[in-house]
């Protein structure tokens, strides 16, 4: 199951959209192949083009994304956090992922250091360090719990939409098939109205014959005496079977025009 299966994705968005513009934090969302399923919003230079643009740091970066949890301090020494999106039974369908910031002011000397670690210019390094915002770990928490929290209720809602829409679809064809069947049987139980009918005619008819026949017919009379009881008894088990299928019938047609 992925998000973007039962989500409006136009909407997902303009929570991150929101949610970056009033934070001033990073983030994008994934899904649980790892891959984007969200735009980047506010990602750095610091962060994009240089420390993910090395091997080595874009080796880092992934094993922080994928082990990453709650707010923590990535390699290369900024804050980053990974919250989990979940449905309701715990199943897992991506994360959304971001931070990019400083927690306070930085020592220039140590990203100096990680510069030369994933061969990246000192000074561009140092020069897009300085465009990187400072939140305090405390802001950075409880913007992600927020966003988590958003994310999270909006997914499990839409999740429980999509499956209440596929229920109430599956009714709805239960329903007309019911009515098809329904109406299909109404249809052959008067075929045996019928049937029965001509059965009493035809008893009628060689029970008279046998009369004729004087007591060489009155075997047969017999017969047709039974045949005669069996048709009436098939004419009042089909008038109650013609009962409750209108009855059902009714019930069926009206739940197929009020189209649940």
């Amino acid at each position: 199951m992925k998000i973007q299966e039962f989500c409006d994705m136009k909407k997902f968005e303009e929570i991150m959209d929101n949610w970056a513009k009033s934070t001033g934090l990073a983030t994008v969302a994934v899904g649980a192949d790892g891959e984007y399923i969200s735009e980047c919003y506010n990602f750095t230079d610091f962060c994009i083009k240089l420390t993910r643009g090395s091997q080595e740091g874009c080796r880092r970066c992934v094993k922080n994304d994928q082990e990453g949890q709650g707010v923590y301090p990535c390699h290369a020494g900024l804050y980053d956090f990974g919250i989990p999106i979940t449905l309701e039974d715990g199943t897992v369908l991506g994360s959304i992922i971001g931070g990019q910031v400083l927690p306070g002011k930085p020592d220039e000397n140590k990203f100096r250091a990680t510069a030369r670690e994933l061969g990246i210019d000192e000074e561009t390094y140092i020069a897009a360090l300085g465009k990187v915002k400072i939140k305090t770990k405390e802001e950075i928490e409880a913007s992600a719990r927020l966003l988590g929290d958003v994310i999270n209720m909006f997914v499990r809602t839409s999740y429980v939409t999509y499956v209440n829409k596929d229920l109430l679809d599956g009714l709805k064809e239960g329903i007309e098939a019911a009515m098809i069947e329904i109406d299909s049987a109404s249809a052959n139980t008067k075929k045996i109205s019928g049937f029965s009918g001509k059965q009493r005619i035809l008893a009628l008819n060689a029970s008279i014959e046998a009369a004729r026949a004087g007591d060489a017919g009155k075997g047969f009379a017999v017969v047709a005496n039974e045949v005669q009881k069996l048709a009436q008894g098939m004419d009042a088990a089909s008038a109650e079977i013609v009962a409750s299928l209108n009855k059902t019938a009714e019930t069926i047609h009206k739940l197929n025009k009020e189209k649940i």
